[in-house]
Formats: structure tokens, C-alpha cells, sequence
């Protein structure tokens, strides 16, 4: 079991350690806290709420899923298993710390409790947040979905989540993070640990919409072991005060292999500093990132994107895309590649450039207006096709996006 004491002295140590990237934040300005010990029903959420969740693609009534939970603030949550398949775990990592004396060892594992003053502060505060588990041998075809939501007026919303894919397994998440437009400054803070054993599969989704006046300072890692699959996709399509992220993969085991995709869609002024990190660590592994932004208003985007082969003979490819529609916003793609064996190999392609009029002459032509154009060619842009989905999560997915983009358009 590790050291809880060592984690919270490691935690104290870096909390006035800034993050790498990014707009530094004054944590003194949100309040952490919360009980996070309410259970709620289906049916006690209010309309609004539910029209809420829905805008990031939470069905409520989780008709077409195999698991559902939701939490709202740092107090109430609800969580529930839908499916009749077996193998398949949902609930707050509260109750799953209660459960399982062994979910000790997988707390700070992937994530450094000392990466930053923002892990430091989730380290040292009152958690909640969702523990999700697939047996071994378990495939799981429904998806789970979450939703994280803020109401509270500068909250810090401090949430720890863990995923595992047991052997042999195969799961799909889909999350989706949201804030009413009413909701003075706050702060998301996330914390999320995927652990994909050998020979399982992990999907997992998220779409945001939060409101103009959050910060987003999620942290996530993702180990794989052998014969492993992860595949991310991850959408931020509405205005907010700023984001960074920098979700890290590391492929440990034989043959594993990551793809991460992110599509942004900036708007106002809203600062984005949104990257992607694949470490190959073992012979055959295989990894992709692909990123896809627009810029628009006076946002301000940066997309990076790490890849590091470390091991002979592993392959990977980075894309960075971006797309310019306003002369006052700005985008950054900074990709890196880096090799430290013979044999690995590693290859890049950015791009940014501003809508083309080729394009828009040629809708128009089709008779089209200009704003009619733009809107299809944006939207087909940020498409966000992930392989290897079944038809019916891919479906579910580019609902979630269609109907954030919309709202944002």
C-alpha cells in the first residue's frame, strides 16, 4: 500500500509550484471543500440540470448505457450500474475506497501528487469523483458516461478519478464537463489515473462546456501494458477563462499502443493551452496524437504535442492542424519529437493557415451564404472520428460534439 503520509508531505511540498504551461492561477481565490456524501436520484434532478448534462451528451435516463454518474459540485453525486453484463463497476471513489483496500496502491500512480501546485492542491484537499472498472475478460460494448458539473460560484470542484481495464477487458467512457452561463468564477480540477491492463482496450471521450468565467487544470495519465489499447478523444468547443492540460501516455508493455485526439474550437478570449504526451517505453509499441483547432475572436490557442521513443522499432506520428478565422485571435502548434534508440521512429506534420477562399467560392458557388459555408467547413473540420468504436458510441459521440459546437457556433 503507499504511503498516504509520504503523498500528502510530497503534495505540501509543491503547492506553490506553478505548472509548466499555461496561465498561473491564485488558488486562494476559489474555496475547496464539500462534503461529497449526497446520493442523488434520476429523478430529483430539476429541468435545468438536466438540460445542462445533456449539452455535453449525459443522458439522464442513461438509455443506451452501461453505467452512469454524474457529480455535481463537490457534494451530490449519483452513480449507477445500468447494464445486465457482467464485470462492470461504477461509483464514487469515495465508496470505492471503502470497497477495496487495494485501490490505495493506484492513487498517485500514473499522476505525480508533486507535479505541480494544482496536483498538490487535490492531493491536500477533500475529493470526490468517479471510480469506473472493467473485470477481467469483461466487454463492456454500452458505454459508461460521467458528467462533472460546477454551479458554485468560485468552487474549486477537486475531483480524483480512476479507470481500470482488467485484462482482457474492453470499456468505452464518455465524459462530458459543463457550467450553467450564470456561474461567477471557479475552478475545475481534475485529477484522472487510467490503468489499462494486458490485452484490454480503453476508449475514452470527453467533451467540455464549461462557462467564461472557469478555469480547467485537469491532470491525467494513462499506463498500458501489454497488448493494450488507449484511444482519447477530447473536445473543448465553448468559451472559457483558460484551460491547460497536458494528458500523458506511456506504453509499458509489449505491443501496446495510444492514439489521443483533441479537437478545440476557441472562441472569444478565451486562453487554451492543450497538448498531448506519448512516451513508447517497450519493444512494438505503436501511438499516434492528433490535434485539430480553430481559432476565432481574440482566442488564444497553443497545441503541443511530445512524442518520445525510447525503445527499438516503436512508431508514432504527431499532427497538429489548425485553422484561423479571425485576424485578432492566435494559434501555436509546438510539436516535439524525441528519439533515444536506434531504430525508433518518430514524424510530425503542422499546419496552420487561415479558412481558405477556395473553399468558401466553391460552397458558395452551390448556393451557400459566407456564414453558411464557414459553419460546414468548421464543422468538418473538427469532426472527431475515432477508430475502432462501435457504431452505436461513435453515433452517441458526434451527437455530444454536434450538440456543443451548435451552442457555440
Amino acid at each position: 500500500m503507499r504511503d498516504h503520509e509520504q503523498s500528502k508531505k510530497k503534495a505540501a511540498a509543491a503547492k506553490d509550484r506553478p505548472a509548466q504551461y499555461g496561465t498561473d492561477l491564485d488558488l486562494d481565490q476559489y474555496e475547496f471543500g464539500g462534503s461529497g456524501s449526497n446520493p442523488l436520484e434520476v429523478d430529483s434532478l430539476t429541468d435545468s440540470d438536466r438540460a445542462l448534462v445533456s449539452q455535453v451528451g449525459f443522458d439522464p435516463e442513461a438509455s443506451h448505457a452501461a453505467g452512469a454518474f454524474a457529480q455535481f459540485d463537490n457534494e451530490s453525486f449519483l452513480a449507477s450500474v445500468m447494464t445486465l453484463e457482467p464485470g462492470i463497476e461504477v461509483m464514487s471513489i469515495r465508496d470505492a475506497v471503502k470497497k477495496y483496500e487495494w485501490l490505495s496502491d493506484y492513487f498517485w500512480r500514473a499522476v505525480s501528487v508533486d507535479s505541480d501546485k494544482y496536483t498538490a492542491a487535490s492531493g491536500l484537499n477533500e475529493y470526490n469523483g468517479y471510480f469506473i472498472r472493467a473485470g477481467p475478460g469483461a466487454k463492456i460494448q454500452m458505454p459508461v458516461q460521467s458528467c462533472l458539473i460546477i454551479k458554485k460560484d468560485r468552487l474549486a470542484q477537486n475531483v480524483h478519478n480512476i479507470v481500470i481495464a482488467e485484462e482482457g477487458s474492453e470499456l468505452h467512457v464518455i465524459t462530458g464537463c459543463a457550467t450553467p452561463g450564470e456561474v461567477e468564477r471557479s475552478l475545475h480540477l481534475g485529477i484522472s489515473e487510467f490503468y489499462v491492463k494486458r490485452n484490454a482496450k480503453l476508449t475514452f471521450t470527453m467533451v467540455h462546456r464549461w462557462s467564461e468565467r472557469v478555469d480547467v487544470r485537469p491532470r491525467s495519465a494513462t499506463l498500458v501494458e501489454e497488448g493494450g489499447a488507449f484511444i482519447s478523444s477530447y473536445a473543448v468547443l465553448s468559451p472559457l477563462h483558460s484551460i491547460q492540460t497536458y494528458p500523458k501516455v506511456r506504453l509499458v508493455g509489449l505491443g501496446a499502443r495510444a492514439e489521443l485526439y483533441s479537437v478545440v474550437y476557441g472562441s472569444k478570449s478565451s486562453k487554451y493551452d492543450i497538448g498531448g504526451s506519448l512516451v513508447l517505453d517497450a519493444p512494438g509499441t505503436r501511438g499516434k496524437v492528433v490535434s485539430r483547432t480553430i481559432a476565432t475572436d481574440s482566442s488564444d490557442i497553443v497545441a503541443r504535442g511530445d512524442l518520445v521513443g525510447r525503445v527499438n522499432g516503436v512508431k508514432a506520428r504527431l499532427e497538429c492542424n489548425g485553422l484561423l478565422l479571425s485576424g485578432t485571435a492566435r494559434i501555436m502548434a509546438i510539436p516535439q519529437l524525441e528519439a533515444s534508440a536506434e531504430g525508433v521512429e518518430l514524424s510530425h506534420e503542422a499546419t496552420v493557415g487561415k479558412l481558405g477562399a477556395d473553399q468558401l467560392n466553391y460552397l458558395m458557388s452551390r448556393g451557400l451564404t459566407e456564414d453558411e459555408a464557414t459553419s460546414l467547413i468548421v464543422r468538418g473540420f473538427m469532426h472527431l472520428k475515432t477508430p475502432d468504436l462501435p457504431q452505436a458510441l461513435q453515433r452517441t459521440i458526434d451527437d455530444a460534439v454536434r450538440m456543443a459546437l451548435e451552442s457555440g457556433l
